[in-house]
């Protein structure tokens, strides 16, 4: 275990990078695919994050539950790493479509945002 990795917090100006990304990506998806991730309704959608769930997972098993190392080890542009940006982008999703059928709870501020805002 590499402690200056465990505490550092060089991640986070990764993370406007990364959701800027995600959100090109997915209007392109939408424009090649369409609304495809959601043709089966809700239990569909869910199947689908549930089968990048289970690669991570299987993943993650064979290097005794370290996704750290599951990435190091696994170099492909396709290969874990890219389970992972699909799953974020599907999760993505899921909450734009509730937001989109005006649902309550995926309308609300992020716990952390309001904390923030209180400040």
């Amino acid at each position: 275990m590499n402690s200056n990795h465990d505490t550092n917090a060089d991640f986070l100006v990764h993370i406007e990078p990364i959701t800027t990304e995600d959100a090109e990506g997915l209007v392109q998806g939408y424009k090649e695919y369409g609304t495809s991730w959601k043709r089966r309704g809700g239990v569909g959608a869910y199947m689908m994050l549930v089968r990048k769930i289970d690669r991570i997972e299987r993943a993650a098993d064979i290097n005794s539950w370290d996704i750290f190392k599951c990435i190091e080890e696994d170099e492909r542009a396709e290969g874990i790493i890219d389970d992972i940006r699909d799953l974020r982008r599907y999760l993505t999703l899921v909450e734009a479509e509730m937001r989109a059928r005006g649902h309550k709870s995926a309308s609300t501020t992020h716990r952390d945002n309001i904390e923030r805002q209180k400040k």
